[in-house]
């Protein structure tokens, strides 16, 4: 699995500040396509604009022009469910096609006393269901609980080319990092149908979260 052509550089994302958030940075791979998650209409339509050309390069406007209200809308619907950054993955796979994924960060509240308390709390609660693969993991900005998951889903004939039902497994990561700097828990979670590439995916994942900060001076310790 490899990165669509783009330019190389690896993007740094930023949540929080616009709703009483703390900051937090993390870089995420160069064939990431960020969706506008902006605060006015007329900051997701620009953005949607901006993102449309960025995901179809070989496209013209009978494409970008209809495409760049639907981005837009579930840009808006994600911001509407507490989500601060979502993105769209794009890798070129062996047979030639394209393997994708979605990953989201949200940074829901959580009063903890501490980000130790905080990790240990998460865990208890998601080891309780037997189907979760709930693990505690120590990250260079500190404690963090991952959650992996497979799903089954089924689509009826009626929904598929050949008139038959497929069976698809898709898989899910899913991580919980306290803050350090404020009341909040940022969730990180992964969801992609190409499974066959979960190890790739699963080594993605792992490499985003190492590059997690609360503060811009462990962001430049990164990279300096």
């Amino acid at each position: 699995m490899t990165t669509q052509e783009r330019s190389s550089t690896t993007p740094i994302a930023t949540i929080g500040t616009a709703s009483g958030v703390p900051p937090l940075w993390f870089t995420v791979p160069a064939s990431f396509y960020a969706l506008p998650l902006a605060a006015t209409p007329e900051e997701r339509a620009m953005g949607a604009a901006e993102f449309v050309r960025e995901l179809y390069p070989e496209g013209d406007e009978a494409l970008w022009t209809p495409a760049a209200p639907y981005y837009a809308t579930v840009a808006e619907a994600m911001a509407e469910n507490g989500l601060a950054y979502a993105a769209m993955g794009l890798f070129r796979i062996d047979e030639g096609g394209v393997g994708h994924c979605s990953f989201t960060v949200a940074a829901v509240e959580s009063d903890h006393p501490s980000v130790e308390v905080a990790a240990h709390g998460i865990r208890e609660i998601l080891t309780r269901d037997e189907t979760n693969d709930a693990r505690w993991i120590d990250l260079p900005c500190g404690p963090a609980i991952s959650c992996v998951s497979l799903t089954e889903v089924t689509f009826d004939g009626q929904l598929t080319a050949s008139g038959a039902a497929v069976t698809l497994m898709t898989g899910q990561i899913q991580v919980y990092v306290p803050f350090p700097t404020g009341p909040f828990t940022a969730v990180f979670t992964l969801d992609t149908a190409a499974v066959d590439y979960w190890a790739e995916f699963s080594d993605m994942m792992a490499d985003i979260l190492r590059t997690v900060s609360f503060t811009a001076s462990d962001l430049a310790g990164q990279n300096g």
